[in-house]
């Protein structure tokens, strides 16, 4: 299990109508189909087989008790026969966890030579699962619905990114960030209302004064700072010239008692992700490249010049991508390379994740030279070519928006020897014209969450989950359909923050 301490409910409907020997079955079924996920390599979170409900009172005490269990981040419900869906208004009402609706049977083919009245009565999640679906959509409620046998490999990687967006929403219906300094001066993008997002999302913004981290980090023991100097040495490529020269072993020390010492501050204060601002450094020897890396790369959340946001969405994507190839880094559009295939060239200041390197990340020693000019160390690399997506959340005034831009990550055609910063190439899809076009149209910002590990789908059932307006710009983006398409979902969210 990936999500070893996450759990995902498995609740079966039926009733009582078929006698004791068909729940009996009904059970048996539910076990093995529970018993063939926690089995299966596609699924990476606990799947726990709850008892058959088969009156709304059981109903309604298997959803509350889903809601006060803090392990539990979701359910899937199933019909395995006919659930009257009536029995399932006042508990569906009250349930507050994620819910997605399976719409399988236990059987994959008819027997077609056995087939009875009997069989047809216990095998009758086409018929169920109707009327389980009206329900659900009378109610107005928001949930995934996967169709196809439930053995299939399609359909339980279907489930497992569920799975993983839910998890993902739990973390950030947890979620403390921690921000060091302000936003960057007059700058809109990464800016928001902050009780909003708590209430829409979840998670906690709090702000902290530099010399609060300052005091932590002056602490640190040069042992300390020995001991991660080594950790540095044998997870990276450094030259022996670095360990040769004073001044730059210095500036060495200086990123690990920085990481040592914002390590401890996060971790004591239960934080799960970070921003920090180039203009606000009071106390610091600088502004942390290799250390705010190195965090990202343990699992924290980052956003620059204090993009709260952004360094929310890392921390959730990072959770939700959990043990899957690839990694999730806080990225920027920077560049452009108009070419034969028209590129972006990501990369940020100093802060790109070593998680999505495509090789052994190198560390040096180089100038940095917006917002204090001092000599910082960080990790160099390049990202790994393949699919990637880049996520931005933004605040909207009256509700948020999340956008992403499917990418597909390439190779540089040539060598970056004098770019001191870690990068990564992408050719965004359908193409740049279109796709820079329709993030602009939707208002995305500059800073993105990059990943490698997490899919479209499940920044969807994410969103889905939070209840926010998702745009998608893909192979089959066209701008002016795209142009309609925010305009009708500006008159939805509207409406249905009116109502």
């Amino acid at each position: 299990m990936t999500y070893s301490n996450k759990q995902v409910w498995f609740v079966t409907g039926s009733q009582h109508l078929y006698g004791p020997k068909v729940l009996e079955q009904v059970a048996a079924d539910s076990e093995l189909i529970v018993a063939g996920f926690n089995q299966s390599e596609h699924i990476g979170v606990d799947v726990v087989c709850k008892p058959t409900v088969k009156t709304p009172g059981e109903i309604h005490a298997v959803c509350q008790q889903a809601n006060a269990d803090k392990n539990c981040v979701g359910l899937i419900l199933w019909m395995h026969t006919f659930s009257p869906a009536k029995m399932w208004i006042s508990g569906l009402n009250e349930l507050r966890k994620p819910f997605m609706h399976l719409h399988t049977q236990f059987n994959a083919e008819l027997p077609w030579g056995e087939i009875d009245m009997n069989y047809m009565n216990t095998h009758q999640s086409a018929h169920g699962c109707r009327e389980f679906g009206f329900i659900g959509t009378r109610l107005r409620k928001e949930r995934k619905v996967v169709v196809g046998h439930w053995a299939k490999q399609n359909v339980q990687t279907e489930i497992d990114d569920w799975c993983r967006a839910a998890v993902g929403w739990n973390e950030s219906q947890n979620l403390k960030v921690a921000r060091f300094g302000d936003n960057m001066r007059q700058v809109a993008v990464t800016e928001g209302d902050k009780v909003s997002a708590q209430i829409q999302f979840g998670y906690e913004v709090h702000a902290y004064g530099l010399g609060e981290l300052a005091e932590l980090v002056n602490q640190v023991s040069d042992q300390d700072v020995a001991s991660q100097i080594d950790c540095y040495a044998s997870e990276y490529q450094i030259s022996d010239e670095l360990f040769k020269d004073d001044y730059q072993v210095e500036m060495l020390k200086n990123e690990a008692r920085l990481e040592l010492g914002m390590t401890k501050f996060l971790v004591d204060g239960e934080f799960g992700a970070f921003t920090n601002c180039f203009e606000n450094l009071a106390g610091l020897t600088g502004l942390p490249g290799l250390a705010t890396q190195r965090l990202m790369q343990n699992g924290f959340g980052y956003g620059g010049e204090g993009d709260w946001k952004t360094s929310a969405m890392v921390r959730i994507m990072k959770v939700m991508g959990q043990g899957r190839t690839g990694g999730t880094s806080f990225m920027e559009d920077y560049t452009y390379n108009f070419g034969a295939r028209d590129q972006v060239l990501g990369a940020h200041m100093l802060e790109v994740c070593p998680s999505i390197a495509a090789a052994k990340p190198k560390l040096e020693i180089h100038r940095h030279y917006i917002g204090v000019k001092c000599d910082t160390a960080r990790l160099l690399f390049t990202g790994a070519t393949g699919p990637a997506i880049n996520v931005s959340p933004i605040d909207l005034g009256n509700r948020f928006r999340i956008i992403v831009n499917e990418v597909e990550a390439v190779k540089p055609p040539a060598e970056l020897p004098k770019l001191p910063v870690a990068n990564a190439l992408w050719e965004p899809k359908p193409n740049l014209s279109i796709a820079a076009a329709a993030w602009i149209h939707a208002g995305g910002a500059h800073h993105t969450a990059y990943s490698q590990s997490v899919t479209t789908d499940m920044i969807a059932d994410y969103a889905e989950m939070a209840g926010v307006e998702l745009v998608v710009i893909d192979e089959d983006t066209k701008i002016r359909s795209f142009k309609n398409e925010l305009r009708n979902s500006a008159a939805y969210y509207g409406l249905a923050n009116v109502l």
